[in-house]
This record gives C-alpha cells, sequence and structure tokens, in this order.
C-alpha cells in the first residue's frame, strides 16, 4: 500500500494525515481513499470520479497524473490548492 499524506482541509476531514490506501494508479488510489474515508467523499474527487481542478496530486514529490503507477512504496501528497488575495 503507498502511503497517502493529506494536507489542509483534507486532513481535517479525514482526521489525520497519512493514510495506507491500496491502488496501481493514482485514480484507483483516490477511488479507494474516497471509499475508505466517506468524510472525503466529493472532496477529491467530482462527480465524474475525475481528480477536482484546485485539488494538486504528487507521487513520490512529482505532480501526477490519474494514470500515472502507484507502487507499494510511493508517498502520494494530496494538496488543496490555496487560493486568496
Amino acid at each position: 500500500m503507498a502511503i497517502v499524506r493529506l494536507r489542509g482541509q483534507l486532513e481535517k476531514l479525514a482526521g489525520s494525515s497519512e493514510q495506507p490506501v491500496a491502488g496501481d494508479t493514482v485514480s484507483e488510489l483516490l477511488q479507494e481513499l474516497e471509499r475508505e474515508q466517506p468524510a472525503l467523499d466529493g472532496w477529491i474527487l467530482d462527480e465524474r470520479g475525475t481528480i477536482r481542478q484546485h485539488i494538486n496530486v504528487f507521487v513520490n514529490g512529482e505532480q501526477a497524473a490519474p494514470d500515472v503507477p502507484v507502487g507499494a512504496d510511493d508517498r502520494v501528497e494530496i494538496l488543496p490548492a490555496i487560493s486568496g488575495g
């Protein structure tokens, strides 16, 4: 299982900053994360199952697309975009 690190409001919703989650790709991993953490449902993926525009996903420090493979030793970070002025 990959280790998923949540930041900002996502961490508060999930109740912890790190979650072990299984999935072969970023997309599968995010779907499983929302299944395991119902409080996150709809915050990361939209109703079509695509990553919301304001969410950034990194695998081992590199920004990742939904089809990027994820291995058991990978670290995945999910960060909501910060905006304001």
